[in-house]
């Protein structure tokens, strides 16, 4: 067989490309350059950073801050921190794409809603706001029929009410992950959040000692057990009349004595801040309650003062909840000084939430 034979034609060269002068920069009437446009869409999407996590608070409610081991509470805040490194790095991780989250708000809110909001919309997600003059709620329609409906809807529920047993209602009743934003009870995704603003500041949770001055309400009672669960030492001090429940406390203790954590209530604030890594308070009078004077008397003396951040370590940070109200439960000059991480704690509400929301809707 003959072998093939290959010809090879000459190309005729290549024409010279034709050169076209660009155009000269807009100009303004007074001579100075416009701005150009930008190029929005028609761009190659970023591919989302791989990203693990367990998958053991799958479809769980949280409703107490009991409803997390120690170690799940671990895994929360080392999610939480990985996500607020990749959304201080700009990347984008919205993991949540085509998911939404419902949020029946029963109370006014600013961080918990915003930053549920906000989060979701980060995640890929979307969230619905339910007020209660938008629900049938206030018309009589039961948290049981409310449930049911809504996990036909949503994927995931916080709800912020004031009674915690229409929070156990609608998990009941639910079978999507219900998440307290907040109760008459306790107030978990606020302790979790600051459990993360802890351990950025002082590198690791084991250890420490919160002082806690004011009244023992929902925030005191989840402090008390979240943070004696990982290791953080509590004192409450608050008068007699306003001291937290006394179940709360001694289940604080239990929790404290596996972890190496002492829990403390006393009536003397001094005493209290003593050795103190964290200085924590929260307003006089929580949302509904009707004896905002008689407490004002009552928690005065507890007030968060210059002399009270002295008495704790020289390192020692001011914590509040907020919102605040200057020259009551704190004095501005506290509240706005160094030692001040109120604004890193309300911040820390969205990755932490962003996390917990990954953890139970993945």
């Amino acid at each position: 067989m003959a072998d093939a034979s290959f010809q090879t034609k000459t190309q005729p060269a290549p024409s010279s490309p034709t050169l076209h002068a660009l155009p000269s920069v807009p100009q303004r009437h007074d001579g100075s350059a416009l701005e150009r446009a930008v190029l929005l869409g028609a761009q190659v999407p970023a591919a989302l950073p791989a990203f693990s996590l367990s998958t053991r608070l799958r479809g769980r409610h949280v409703l107490v801050d009991t409803d997390l081991t120690a170690d799940e509470t671990g895994e929360l805040l080392e999610t939480a921190a990985r996500i607020k490194r990749l959304a201080k790095q700009g990347q984008l991780h919205s993991y949540l794409a085509g998911k939404t989250l419902g949020l029946l708000f029963q109370h006014p809110s600013t961080r918990t809603r915003v930053s549920l909001e906000a989060g979701m919309a980060q995640l890929g997600g979307q969230a619905i706001f339910l007020g209660m003059n938008d629900l049938q709620l206030k018309r009589g329609e039961t948290f049981d029929d409310t449930a049911q409906i809504l996990s036909r809807y949503v994927d995931a529920l916080v709800a912020r009410v004031a009674d915690h047993n229409d929070l156990v209602t609608l998990a009941s009743a639910a079978s999507i992950p219900v998440m307290n934003g907040l109760s008459d009870k306790c107030h978990p995704l606020q302790a979790l959040a600051d459990l993360l603003t802890l351990r950025e500041c002082f590198g690791s949770l084991a250890g420490l000692k919160l002082a806690y001055l004011g009244d023992g309400n929902n925030v005191a009672a989840s402090l008390l057990l979240s943070c004696a669960a990982m290791g953080v030492s509590v004192t409450v001090a608050a008068p007699a009349k306003h001291q937290p429940n006394p179940e709360v406390v001694t289940h604080a203790a239990w929790l404290g004595g596996a972890a190496q954590a002492n829990v403390t209530v006393t009536d003397d604030p001094l005493a209290a801040v003593q050795d103190a890594d964290a200085v924590y308070t929260d307003v006089h009078a929580s949302m509904g309650q009707q004896d905002g004077a008689a407490r004002a008397v009552a928690l005065a003396p507890y007030k968060v003062t210059a002399e009270i951040m002295a008495a704790a370590k020289p390192n020692a940070v001011f914590m509040h909840c907020l919102p605040l109200h200057r020259d009551e439960e704190v004095t501005t000059e506290v509240a706005d000084g160094p030692q001040s991480v109120i604004f890193q704690q309300a911040e820390n509400r969205l990755h932490l939430h962003k996390a917990l929301l990954l953890h139970t809707m993945c």
